[in-house]
């Protein structure tokens, strides 16, 4: 029944012009903004994941912010290229069937739904079960402000209860379009292999490799902070910190000055036992704080304690610590160069997160472009938090909440997905030959209109019944076409 109502929504939705098509978007990320700190709080107490300051503010940044983002990206409009005698015509993917995870439950669910809007698209959700209530509450939300600005109804909707057989039969449904898959490997597989075109993103796991050149103070506290930041649930974080021999000292006075505890060997192999017992990650630890973990580990800290640096001499396979973690938990590791220290980058994006994000701190430039090129990631945060740089909310990259890890990662996009990665375009192309015509589109309108303005046309319209704008003849046909392929599919 959700697949239905949105696809009538988008049906409609899609003549809609870009003055309405912004207007809608504007009142979703108005209603986002406005719950912001509700939905902090709520999914908080849900999943029991995260920091409630910092998820009211990933929620407000995936609101208005990414409207205005995309403010200039005109994907309603056609394109008009009189040189090379083409029209290029926007055709929307129709329904998206999102994937929301746990750890950023509703900062997702805004930012997909907005992708969504300013693409005409209609989205369905299919929350993690652990925040199933919060997402079903901001997903009627976010619908009901859609449709106060003139929105068909059925654009935004949420599936109450998620469960595996019910989001496998919507993968593989002939009338879903596009999936936007986030979450755990085996989902974004799953929606890969499913036979409908889908977006998804592999796990991160980025190496921060801090030069002598840097200011190691400036350094280790963005460092930290990064770490940090909601509790460390964001896939973007630093994982693995590398320095040289040289400058290690200094950063670590740094880091302790910073609000992070550096553990002794003691204290590293508790925290391995307990935070990858049999090799596994124990998922306990996701989204917890670090005052919280070092007690679990029987590690005693001060209070005030905001990351746990565990130092490793070993990289990629044969250490577990130097995996994702997903907590505020950092290894470190030390060579003696630079050249030693991009093999190490490189082992670690092998064991996991290829193709995801890496950060260096440094005011070498030819040493960031070294780092850059030898590494298998498509994005690299220079001097800055990587957690929040690599999603684009303290760089100029996209923000976003889909973070592509390309041929890489095995992934379709390699960039920050946005709402152009959901709209295609159709291409009329004339005869090259400069003795054939181009034509003059001056006055040539596309079928569009908002909710107000349908009659805004260029070309005829199907022949409607009186009173109503609605051709009953077409649409029993419509209708009939729709129950006959449901009726084949079942069979």
């Amino acid at each position: 029944m959700k697949v239905d109502r949105a696809g009538w929504a988008v049906r409609a939705y899609a003549r809609y012009d870009r003055a309405s098509v912004m207007k809608v978007a504007r009142a979703v990320a108005e209603a986002a903004h406005q719950a912001a700190q509700t939905y902090a709080e709520w999914a908080v107490r849900e999943t029991g994941m995260g920091v409630v300051e910092h998820k009211r503010l990933k929620n407000e940044l995936s609101a208005h912010p990414l409207v205005d983002f995309y403010a200039d990206t005109n994907l309603v409009d056609p394109r008009i290229d009189s040189m090379h005698k083409m029209v290029e015509l926007p055709k929307p993917a129709g329904i998206i069937l999102a994937l929301t995870p746990a750890t950023n439950p509703i900062s997702t669910l805004y930012y997909k739904a907005i992708l969504a809007v300013l693409s005409r698209n209609a989205v369905i959700f299919s929350p993690h079960p652990l925040a199933k209530e919060c997402c079903r509450d901001a997903a009627a939300r976010l619908e009901a402000a859609a449709v106060a600005a003139g929105a068909p109804a059925g654009l935004i909707q949420c599936i109450e209860e998620p469960s595996v057989p019910l989001v496998q039969a919507l993968m593989i449904s002939p009338n879903v379009q596009v999936i936007l898959a986030t979450g755990g490997s085996a989902m974004v597989r799953a929606a890969y292999s499913s036979g409908n075109p889908a977006i998804g993103v592999g796990p991160g796991n980025a190496p921060v490799y801090v030069d002598p050149s840097a200011n190691q103070g400036i350094a280790a506290q963005r460092i930290v902070e990064s770490k940090a930041f909601d509790n460390s649930v964001l896939c973007t974080n630093e994982s693995v910190l590398i320095s040289l021999d040289e400058n290690r000292q200094q950063l670590e006075r740094g880091l302790r000055a910073a609000g992070a505890h550096i553990c002794t060997q003691a204290e590293v192999a508790k925290l391995r036992d307990w935070l990858f017992p049999h090799g596994h990650l124990n998922t306990a630890a996701v989204g917890k704080s670090a005052v919280w973990v070092a007690q679990q580990a029987g590690i005693r800290v001060v209070p005030s304690t905001k990351t746990l640096i565990a130092t490793v001499e070993h990289f990629g396979s044969e250490e577990p610590l130097t995996k994702e973690k997903l907590c505020p938990v950092l290894a470190s590791v030390s060579v003696e160069s630079f050249e030693r220290a991009v093999s190490a980058a490189n082992m670690i994006l092998r064991v996991t997160g290829a193709g995801h994000s890496a950060a260096f701190h440094g005011e070498n430039p030819q040493r960031a472009m070294d780092f850059a090129s030898a590494l298998p990631v498509y994005r690299i945060v220079v001097n800055a938090p990587c957690s929040q740089g690599a999603a684009g909310f303290a760089t100029h990259l996209a923000p976003s909440f889909m973070i592509g890890t390309g041929y890489f990662g095995r992934s379709s996009v390699g960039e920050n997905i946005g709402p152009q990665h959901l709209v295609h375009w159709t291409r009329l192309a004339w005869n090259s030959d400069a003795a054939v015509p181009f034509g003059d589109f001056s006055a040539v309108r596309v079928f569009s209109g908002g909710p107000e303005s349908r009659s805004a046309v260029s070309a005829p319209a199907p022949a409607a019944a009186p009173g109503n704008g609605v051709d009953r003849d077409l649409l029993r046909q419509l209708i009939l076409q729709e129950l006959r392929e449901l009726t084949r599919g079942q069979s």
